[in-house]
C-alpha cells in the first residue's frame, strides 16, 4: 500500500446536505420569486409598447433627475444639521439634551408624508404672516417645501447614526489622544471620526436608500419627480406597465447605491482584514 493510497483512505468523505424543512422552504421561496420575476418579464415583453416608451422615456429621465437632486440636496443639508443635533444628544447640558431629544423624537416618530403635508399645506394657512415677514417666496414652492421636509426628517436619523458611531469608539481612544496633547477638535478630526465613519457607513447607506424610496411622496404635492411623472404617464395612457418601469428604475438605483456602499466599505476597511 502506497503513502498516497493511505492518505486518500484517511480523507473524510463529504456528506450530502440533508433536505431539512428550512432548506425545502427556502428552495420553494426562491422558486416562487423566480416564477414571479419570470412572469413579470414575460408580461413586459408581451405588453411592450414602443410608442409609450418613446413618449414617456424623456419624462422618466427628467423625473429621475429630480428625485436624485432632491435626495442629494436634502441628505447633504441633513448631514450638516445632524451635527449640532448629535452634539446636543451627547451634551452634558440637560436643556440641550432635552431639545435634541425632542427633535429626534418628533421627526423619527411621525410619518414623512405627514411632515411634508404639514409644511406644504400648513404654510398656505399662514400665507399672510409669511408674506409680511418675506418668507412666502420660499414656502409657496412645492420643491422648497419638499427639500425642507426631507432635510428635517433625515437630520434626525443621521443625528442618531452619528451619535451611535461616535459612542461606539472606545473611550481609550479619547484618553490616548489626550495623553498626546490633542484638544477636542483635533481628537474628533484625527482619531474619533475616521473610526466612527467606518461604523456609520452602512447605516448612512441605508438612510439614503430609504430617502430614495420615500421621495415618491413628493409627487402628492405636485413635485414632478419620478413617481410624479409615472402618475402622469398612467393617467394619460392607463397602462399598468408605467408603474412597473418606475419600480424597476427605483430598484436599479437602490442596487447601484448598495453596491457602491459595499465597494467603499471594502476599500476603507482593507487595513482591518487579516
Amino acid at each position: 500500500m502506497t503513502l498516497a493510497t493511505t492518505a486518500d483512505d484517511a480523507m473524510p468523505v463529504p456528506k450530502a446536505r440533508a433536505w431539512t424543512r428550512e432548506r425545502v422552504a427556502g428552495t420553494m421561496l426562491l422558486g416562487l420569486w423566480a416564477a414571479v420575476f419570470a412572469a413579470l418579464a414575460a408580461y413586459l415583453v408581451a405588453a411592450w409598447n414602443p410608442e409609450l416608451f418613446s413618449r414617456w422615456a424623456p419624462a422618466y429621465l427628467s423625473g429621475l433627475g429630480t428625485t436624485m437632486l432632491l435626495v442629494v440636496i436634502s441628505t447633504l443639508l441633513g448631514a450638516i444639521l445632524s451635527v449640532p443635533v448629535a452634539w446636543g444628544r451627547m451634551a452634558k447640558n440637560p436643556v440641550a439634551r432635552f431639545l435634541a431629544y425632542c427633535w429626534v423624537y418628533f421627526f423619527r416618530g411621525t410619518p414623512l408624508l405627514a411632515q411634508t403635508f404639514l409644511i406644504y399645506y400648513g404654510a398656505g394657512s399662514f400665507s399672510g404672516w409669511l408674506q409680511e415677514h418675506g418668507l412666502w417666496f420660499f414656502f409657496r414652492e412645492a420643491w422648497n417645501c419638499a427639500i425642507l421636509a426631507f432635510t428635517l426628517n433625515t437630520s434626525a436619523y443621521q443625528a442618531e447614526i452619528l451619535r451611535g458611531a461616535i459612542q461606539s469608539v472606545p473611550k481609550g481612544q479619547w484618553e490616548g489622544a489626550a495623553s498626546l496633547g490633542l484638544h477636542t477638535v483635533q481628537t474628533l478630526r484625527k482619531v474619533i471620526m475616521p473610526q466612527a465613519l467606518i461604523v456609520a457607513l452602512r447605516p448612512y447607506g441605508n438612510e439614503v436608500v430609504l430617502m430614495i424610496k420615500s421621495s415618491a411622496v413628493v409627487a402628492l404635492i405636485t413635485v414632478p419627480d419620478l413617481m410624479g411623472q409615472t402618475r402622469l404617464a398612467f393617467s394619460r395612457s392607463f397602462d399598468f406597465q408605467t408603474y412597473i418601469w418606475a419600480a424597476l428604475i427605483y430598484l436599479a438605483v437602490v442596487e447601484a447605491l448598495r453596491h457602491g456602499v459595499d465597494w467603499i466599505e471594502r476599500r476603507i476597511t482593507r487595513h482591518l482584514k487579516r
